[in-house]
């Protein structure tokens, strides 16, 4: 009796994990047979919803995705029925649902690719595909898509609601456009692809400090994406990025998931042979002859990281000079707070404090933890512990992350 409670309680648990790695998979395998984003997510949660009532009492399923996935299908064809909507796309499910039988899991490969594709249809402002995009790619909740741009929660319902009114009403198609069409689409695409990658490198929510998942995910997509656009750099770039933020996950936490900062990560433990692929996918940007755009930047500086032995090793200086470059072409506090970082290693904490209190007194990055957290460091390098230990306790509480909380009233502990 005590196992089988205990096997009950493991449930939500085994759906939580599976719906964090196949979500996104089912969502995609549904919008591509109903035409409908929001209504296969809705359909998709729906199926959620019956697998958290009917498996603590039936056991998980020998195929879970599969089990959703079909259980969804029946929740459409219903919900057509209802509406008296039986056309083309209830016989389409109808040859792939049949009563009790549950289908083999086996998406198109590129139905999540095409799920990134539609959601970023030009039809909806870019702030609007790339919510949509996290909820139903990335599956992150509205909370941290709100953190990920200091924006109030309601504001990101209402832009999630908002634009799968808008691609229902404006009968968008669930495909890969072709090819002369992807312009008005590849930027928010890319954006939307680092996005989920910023996410699982750094997750803003959470006990786990790395979600290799959600980053994998994102570095699959930029892969195939970087195929299908050969000559596009800023895809190269992105992969490079990814590939080389990457290669520090088996040192980035220890073995109970505590974060190690940079400064203090065993270097031999980074993954070489994605490093190696990292040079090669920003060496393919720049053979491109475009010029170093935002993405490009970004992996030059992750080089300089990967390059060096130990931290002292980093060219600081040539990352100061990269980061003033990314901070003209794309301007932003995260970057300037960043610049800040290699401006300490360069030159100083004193030269770099004077840019984060610039950022204070211009009340950028409002409500998040990064910019006490830096200035806390720097504080500690000026031996002004008071102050930092001040600022490392404002960061902790703004900090929407377990694991980053925890480190951050440590720092301020000691």
């Amino acid at each position: 009796m005590v196992q089988d409670e205990a096997l009950r309680a493991a449930v939500p648990r085994r759906i939580e994990a599976l719906w964090r790695i196949e979500g996104p998979r089912i969502v995609a395998a549904l919008a591509r047979v109903t035409g409908d984003i929001g209504f296969a997510e809705d359909m998709a949660q729906e199926a959620v919803a019956d697998a958290l009532e009917q498996w603590p009492a039936t056991g998980v399923p020998r195929n879970p995705a599969a089990w959703l996935t079909a259980v969804a299908k029946r929740r459409a064809i219903d919900s057509w029925r209802r509406a008296e909507r039986l056309d083309a796309r209830y016989r389409q499910l109808s040859q792939e649902v049949k009563d009790d039988v549950v289908v083999d899991w086996d998406p198109v490969p590129d139905d999540v690719l095409r799920l990134v594709f539609s959601a970023c249809h030009p039809v909806l402002p870019r702030e609007a595909q790339i919510a949509l995009t996290l909820r139903v790619v990335g599956g992150l909740s509205t909370a941290d898509i709100a953190r990920l741009f200091v924006l109030p929660v309601a504001t990101v319902q209402q832009r999630i609601v908002r634009a799968k009114r808008t691609l229902a009403a404006a009968k968008v198609p669930f495909e890969v456009p072709e090819p002369r069409e992807w312009g008005p689409r590849l930027a928010g695409v890319l954006r939307v692809i680092y996005l989920m990658f910023t996410e699982g490198y750094s997750a803003t929510s959470g006990n786990q400090w790395i979600r290799r998942d959600l980053a994998g995910e994102a570095l699959r997509l930029g892969r195939v994406l970087a195929r299908l656009v050969p000559r596009e750099p800023e895809a190269h770039a992105l992969v490079a990025l990814m590939e080389f933020q990457a290669s520090r996950f088996a040192a980035r936490t220890r073995g109970d998931g505590t974060p190690i900062l940079l400064a203090d990560q065993d270097r031999s433990r980074w993954n070489r042979g994605q490093i190696e692929r990292g040079r090669e996918a920003l060496a393919c940007a720049d053979a491109l002859g475009h010029g170093r755009g935002n993405y490009a930047l970004q992996a030059a500086i992750a080089q300089c990281h990967c390059d060096a032995v130990r931290i002292d090793d980093t060219d600081w200086e040539q990352v100061v000079l990269l980061y003033g470059a990314l901070g003209r072409l794309a301007p932003s506090p995260v970057v300037e707070l960043n610049r800040a970082v290699a401006v300490s290693m360069a030159t100083g904490p004193a030269t770099a404090l004077a840019i984060v209190d610039r950022l204070v007194s211009q009340g950028a990055l409002r409500g998040s933890h990064l910019l006490p957290s830096v200035r806390g460091e720097l504080l500690v390098r000026l031996g002004r512990p008071d102050e930092a230990r001040a600022e490392f306790a404002a960061s902790a509480a703004l900090a929407g992350n377990a694991r980053e909380r925890e480190l951050l009233l440590r720092r301020a502990a000691e």
